[in-house]
Parts: structure tokens; C-alpha cells; sequence
């Protein structure tokens, strides 16, 4: 696929910035432009994730009727939806739009303002507001047992995990302690302060094993990224291939109904990711990968091959291996855990940064070559493989 990423863009990201979620979208989309060397001219394809899209407040509220609208876009392809792989699947149709002639530059984009959003009178829940008994599809058998929040689902993966492999909650506090050490490097992280394992220990209990520093920052910001032909070199750096993308699931899509408990759809993606590509989880530099919960990411470090099943949580266990310096450093900006729920397009920003060097405090070292992001948990997944010319 000779498709690339040739340019990216953020707003500002913050607690609480309180400001409309579209001002945050142009932000971004012009940055993302400017670093590509294009205008809104030369932009005819537009795509995102979840698009117009509104379950709780904050949670997306553009979609691209918006954003066409309020950059003058002429556009040839759009594609914006809540069904798709993940949130990176965003990214993955834009690739195939590209690759089909449908389009020749696609700005691609994920806007929260999820924090501004949640006011005390106002809490974003994963249904509504939470408060409701029955709920549409799947919510009408889990909201009346409580299991209202993604939280609730991934801590059942999770103690499933150390009944079987022997998962400790130290290991889960080692991946979000070091990850929090990657973000003092990240001027945009909410959180940069270091973090020791006994605070961890000490947190706030959220849905067992889960505490709080589990759990994703709510944020305001925008992310976008531009996908071009892999020969579009009018930007600041060189275009990042996009070597293979992931997009499969399997079995049933939910998170209380998959086949296998051990697995999520982060498994079938990854399968199909490197079915595509003759590189090999050994030859990826840095990994971005998902952290809406903390063990989502040991799910997706499973998923990519970095270790075996079962085994992530002596993988991260060690910072010598996924710290700045280790030998796969492991969301090198904080993640979402530190740097903010940018919601999956975070990781994707964070993987091209650290490829163009551009990584600053927190730049992995031997200028990274390949790089993988990751995003979604349970039946959403989506992974992208990229190199560095």
C-alpha cells in the first residue's frame, strides 16, 4: 500500500479548557495541514471517528459536516461513523480511500471535550448519563446489574488475568508508573508529576483490581493527522509508510460475549496486521499502544507479539524494557493514563512524533525507524504499522 502520513496537528489539550469542540477540530486540522506543506485547497477527503455522534456529553460533537463547513473543504470521498475498527479505523479507511483514487489527501481527526463536558451536574457516563435502568442492545442486560462503565468490563478481563496468569496488581502499578515518567517529558500531558508504586497501591479503588490511576484522563483537545500517496513530500519530514494496517474481528462483538476471555478483538487485528508485512514485532522501535485501562495495554502487547499471552505483566514489569531507554519503549508521551484520553488518535500523534525525532525529553533514542500504534478494547481494535523512510 503506498499510502503515508505526511503531516499532523493538536490543539491545545487540557482539563476543562472550555472551548467549543469544533474550534479545538480547526486547530488541529490546520496545524496538521501546515506540517503536510498543503492548504485546505489541496484537502478532498475527510475522515473520523466517531463522526456526529453524541452517547455522552463531550464524547465527539463534530462530525464532517462541521469540519467541511468551517474550512471550505471540497471533498471527493468522506467517511465519518462510530462503526468502524476502533478509532484508528478512521485512519485505515482513509488509507484504503487513498489507495482506491478516491482521494489524494484525507484530513483524518478525534476531538474530545469530555473534561469541559463533565460538570458536576453534567457527569459523562458510557450510556446518557448513567442514570437510566435500561439502556439499547447489550445495556439492557448490563445496566441493571451496575455494569454501567467500561471500567466494569475491563476489570473482569483483568482479575480473569490473574487467575490465569498470574497478573499482580504491582505489575499493573509498574506499566502506569512508568508510562506517568514518560509524560513529564510531554509538555501537553495533564499529568507529569512522577508517581510511585505505593501511591498507586494506596489509590482510590475504581472496579477491582482497577483504582484510579487505571483509568484514562478526561481531556479537551483535538488530534489530526493527514493521509496522502506515499510520494507526497511537500511536508516538514519525509512521509511515515504505512506498512500494513489491522482491522479484523472475530466472534461475537461484545465485550461480555467474545469466544475466548484470554483475547479481545486486539488479537484479530494484530493477526491480520502482520499478515500484511514481512517486518516482525521484533523489528518495531516504539509501540503507542491503547491505555484506555491499563490492562488494556498489556492486551494489546499480547495482541502485537511483544510477548506471549500472558505474559505482559512481567513484560512491563521491567522498565528496561518499555522505558525511553528500554529495548520497545511503550507510550513514550504519557499515554492516556498521564497525557489525556485523546482517545486512540493520541497514540497515532505520539508514533510520529518519535519517528520525525521530534520527541524532545521524551524522544526514544537511535532515531526510531518502525513504529506501531494500537487503539480500541473489546470488540473495537485497530492497529497501524509505520516506517521512517
Amino acid at each position: 500500500m503506498d499510502v503515508a502520513i505526511t503531516g499532523i496537528g493538536q490543539s491545545d489539550v487540557g482539563r476543562r479548557l472550555g472551548r467549543d469542540a469544533l474550534d479545538l477540530t480547526v486547530d488541529a486540522a490546520l496545524a496538521a495541514m501546515a506540517d503536510a506543506g498543503i492548504g485546505p485547497a489541496d484537502v478532498d477527503g475527510v475522515s473520523t471517528w466517531p463522526g456526529r455522534y453524541e452517547p455522552t456529553p463531550g464524547f465527539s460533537g463534530v462530525g464532517v459536516d462541521e469540519v467541511q463547513d468551517a474550512l471550505r473543504l471540497d471533498l471527493t470521498w468522506f467517511s465519518g461513523g462510530p462503526e468502524s475498527a476502533g478509532q484508528l479505523g478512521a485512519v485505515a479507511n482513509a488509507a484504503a480511500a487513498v489507495h482506491a483514487g478516491l482521494a489524494t489527501r484525507v484530513l483524518c481527526f478525534r476531538t474530545v471535550n469530555e473534561s469541559t463536558a463533565a460538570t458536576a451536574d453534567r457527569r459523562a457516563g458510557v450510556v446518557g448519563n448513567g442514570q437510566g435502568r435500561v439502556g439499547p442492545g447489550p445495556f439492557q442486560w448490563l445496566l441493571p446489574v451496575g455494569a454501567a462503565s467500561a471500567a466494569t468490563w475491563v476489570a473482569l478481563y483483568a482479575r480473569r488475568a490473574m487467575h490465569l496468569h498470574g497478573l499482580t496488581r504491582e505489575q499493573l502499578g509498574a506499566f502506569v508508573c512508568t508510562v506517568r515518567s514518560h509524560a513529564a517529558g510531554n509538555p501537553k500531558a495533564i499529568y507529569r508529576d512522577p508517581l510511585s508504586l505505593e501511591q498507586y497501591l494506596d489509590a482510590r479503588p475504581i472496579a477491582e483490581p482497577l483504582v484510579l490511576y487505571d483509568c484514562d484522563v478526561p481531556c479537551d483537545g483535538s488530534t489530526a493527522v493527514i493521509v496522502s500517496k506515499g510520494d507526497d513530500e511537500r511536508g516538514t519530514d519525509p512521509p511515515l509508510r504505512i506498512e500494513a494496517l489491522g482491522t479484523a474481528r472475530s466472534g461475537r462483538p461484545r465485550w461480555e460475549a467474545r469466544d475466548d476471555f484470554r483475547t479481545m478483538a486486539a488479537h484479530d487485528a494484530a493477526t491480520m496486521m502482520w499478515a500484511r508485512t514481512e517486518l516482525e514485532p521484533a523489528d518495531v522501535d516504539v509501540a503507542q499502544v491503547y491505555d484506555g485501562f491499563s490492562y488494556l495495554a498489556l492486551v494489546w502487547l499480547e495482541a502485537l507479539g511483544f510477548c506471549p499471552v500472558g505474559g505482559a505483566g512481567a513484560f512491563v514489569s521491567d522498565r528496561g524494557t518499555i522505558g525511553l531507554g528500554g529495548t520497545l519503549p511503550v507510550n513514550t508521551g504519557g499515554g492516556q493514563l498521564s497525557a489525556g484520553r485523546l482517545h486512540g488518535f493520541g497514540h497515532l500523534h505520539e508514533a510520529c512524533v518519535q519517528l520525525w525525532g521530534r520527541g524532545r525529553d521524551r524522544q526514544a533514542p537511535g532515531r526510531p525507524r518502525v513504529a506501531v500504534a494500537a487503539a480500541g478494547g473489546g470488540p473495537l481494535a485497530g492497529c497501524l504499522l509505520l516506517v521512517r523512510p
